[in-house]
């Protein structure tokens, strides 16, 4: 090759014809294509059409002398169907071993040879649709008609499936709800794709298909944008959380498990053993307190007047270790999910419902298996003495936190217990304090679902709720302390000490919200383990959640070991707990977090449904002052919320929140305080 010799280059533009402008060793650099466009080459990548004839100069552009190559002269040089089809044959009877040079090919469906023609018969030969010849190393050879067959066949099968395709993206472009009985199988693949993207189980769409058929439906590959792309087609509710889809808590109990649960039902009121050395406490006025929509209810409260005029009050915990032995199928499943699902729409069992609601719970008015926790208090608040029994007990009401206001409030001469068991316990928690425990008590707000609502519910402290709240801090006190001298493994629940603010820094701040944030910030992670550890906060030596094991799998743990040290088996030694603790870590925290998204999904749904309204909020602390991320109280909603705040904002500082950007279906809530 020399300069001025007319090339093809097949290139990012395809097939392009050049001259050659200089040889600077392998490489060639050249005027490509009709613009004469400078460009470097190696030269292995150009086939030479055409050498400069004679001792001319070499022309800088196709269409100058000599080659005088135009679009409209490529065209008409191009050679016809039937001539193509008529070489074709002529070469197939008999193909050449080395094939035939492009100016013999140019001869054979031309009846010509010239630049324009070679050129017009190389541009032709460099089309994928072609078939019929092959260029290979600067010679045309042509196909068999077995290749050609084949060539066909799959060219078919590409248009089919271009049909195909373009059917399905037709499908996702008019957004309207599929059934996917009716898809094919590669249709479904892409659905299941789209809804693994959509819950975070796949990380990118890399499938070039189906990327195209976003771009058809105007969706960007993201997931707020997939989600809603799959609410239109049916495929995806607005309020589906990502986090529990084919979770645990998503799959619902096996019909094996429901079978076992109607077993025990029946079995509930038969005489089981062990039911013979319960302490039977029906005499007593027993008393549960909760939200008017609790259905599992797991703890009652008692008061037992003693002979020389003190009084033992008594908490009462649900036992459904009565009916589920450890290692049964439930009670591995209640293991498997450790703890029951907290949601805006209600509660998802940690046992099938109707052993958690029946059974299990403590009920008004029936026979209930329970364990019992009797203490007698100091005059300083300290327990005096205590004892831990499985029990009977009938609890006498049911009370809602309204009900338990009214009558501790009231204090009517007939019903006095409550009362008196709020002075008791208030004196437990001064003593609590006087130890270092914190009180940060204030009303919180929380999104619940009503359909596809998001309603707003603010619960207010109240002496019902501190009554109950105390009397469980106490009964995992006592059972710690019990089982710390027993040399006894348990779920302890400990928090390390906490450097707090100097007494005057909190002064300083208002009471509330904004001192409960300064404080908040200062407390070290909880933890749980096998052996005993202060719990900061509480005040307390050593702490147990026991009272909750109907919906806490730890706190049915700690039963057992209980009953064990009773004489009812062999405990769990501190080994065989950090082992099972260990296991339960990573299902407790994966049900938090889901519990966290679900509320932030209809914290984002309640702002969706507010967006033109306006809030007054505190100050209470920078998250990000580099981006004007701050944290504020939300006073109307009894919550707190992430801002972007004035950048001269302090703690206590009034200020008003308005909607910024909200998208529940992008997991987007941006608030702006002014």
């Amino acid at each position: 090759m020399q300069p001025g010799d007319l090339v093809g280059l097949n290139g990012s533009k395809g097939p392009e014809l050049a001259l050659i402008e200089a040889i600077q060793g392998s490489r060639a650099r050249l005027k490509a294509g009709w613009d004469a466009r400078s460009q470097t080459l190696p030269m292995r990548q150009l086939d030479l059409l055409a050498s400069l004839p004679g001792l001319q100069d070499p022309p800088a552009r196709l269409d100058q002398p000599p080659w005088q190559l135009v679009p409209a002269a490529l065209v008409a040089a191009s050679p016809g169907r039937r001539d193509l089809g008529a070489a074709w044959l002529l070469l197939v009877e008999d193909p050449p071993e080395q094939g035939v040079s492009l100016e013999e090919f140019s001869e054979l469906v031309a009846g010509a040879d010239g630049p324009a023609t070679r050129a017009a018969c190389w541009c032709w030969l460099q089309q994928g649709e072609q078939h019929l010849f092959r260029w290979r190393q600067g010679r045309v050879h042509p196909r068999s008609l077995r290749d050609l067959r084949q060539l066909r066949h799959d060219r078919h099968r590409q248009v089919l499936e271009e049909r195909r395709l373009q059917h399905w993206f037709g499908l996702l472009s008019r957004r309207t709800p599929l059934q996917s009985a009716e898809l094919d199988p590669a249709q479904n693949r892409h659905l299941q794709q789209l809804l693994a993207f959509a819950a975070g189980e796949i990380e990118e769409l890399s499938d070039p298909e189906l990327r195209r058929g976003l771009q058809a439906a105007h969706c960007a590959a993201e997931p707020g944008p997939v989600r809603r792309l799959l609410v239109d087609l049916g495929q995806w509710s607005p309020h589906d959380l990502p986090s529990l889809r084919s979770s645990v808590w998503d799959q619902g109990f096996d019909p094996a498990l429901l079978a076992e649960a109607e077993r025990l039902l029946a079995q509930a009121e038969q005489e089981l053993p062990g039911d013979e050395n319960r302490r039977d406490l029906t005499g007593l006025r027993s008393y549960t307190l909760d939200d008017a929509d609790t259905e599992e209810i797991d703890d009652a409260v008692a008061l037992e007047p003693l002979d020389g005029g003190g009084l033992r009050l008594w908490v009462h915990i649900a036992d459904p270790g009565r009916l589920v032995a450890s290692g049964s199928p439930l009670d591995l499943e209640a293991r498997r999910r450790g703890s029951s699902l907290y949601l805006a729409s209600g509660v998802v069992p940690m046992f099938p419902l109707a052993l958690a609601v029946g059974p299990f719970s403590l009920r008004q008015g029936q026979r209930c298996a329970a364990w019992s926790c009797a203490v007698e208090l100091a005059a300083d608040g300290s327990v005096e003495r205590h004892e831990l029994v499985r029990s009977w007990i009938r609890p006498t009401y049911r009370l809602t936190y309204g009900d338990g206001d009214a009558l501790i409030d009231l204090a009517p001469p007939e019903e006095p217990d409550l009362a008196q068991l709020q002075d008791l316990l208030d004196r437990r928690r001064r003593w609590r304090h006087a130890r270092g425990a914190l009180s940060m008590e204030q009303s919180e707000g929380r999104i619940r679902r009503q359909g596809d609502e998001a309603a707003l519910e603010i619960t207010d402290p109240s002496a019902a709720r501190a009554l109950v709240a105390e009397a469980m801090i106490l009964t995992g006190s006592v059972v710690a302390s019990h089982a710390a001298d027993l040399g006894l493994a348990m779920p302890f629940r400990g928090q390390p000490t906490s450097e707090l603010p100097p007494e005057s820094e909190l002064e300083a701040l208002p009471e509330g919200p904004v001192r409960h944030a300064a404080l908040r910030r200062c407390l070290s992670r909880g933890s749980t383990s096998a052996s005993v550890s202060p719990h900061f906060s509480l005040g307390l030596p050593a702490y147990v959640q026991a009272t909750s094991p109907i919906r806490r799998y730890a706190d049915l743990v700690a039963q057992r070991q209980l009953a064990a040290s009773l004489g009812g088996g062999e405990p769990l030694e501190a080994t065989e707990m950090a082992e099972l603790l260990e296991r339960l870590d990573p299902v407790i925290r994966e049900g938090i977090q889901i519990s966290r998204e679900d509320q932030r999904h209809w914290q984002q749904v309640w702002f969706e449904q507010h967006r033109e309204e306006r809030w007054a909020a505190v100050f209470l602390r920078w998250l990000r002052p580099q981006d004007r991320l701050a944290l504020v109280h939300l006073e109307a909603l009894a919550m707190d919320q992430a801002v972007r705040a004035p950048e001269s904002s302090q703690p206590g500082d009034a200020l008003t929140v308005q909607v910024q950007q909200v998208d529940s279906l992008s997991d987007l809530l941006r608030l702006d305080a002014r």
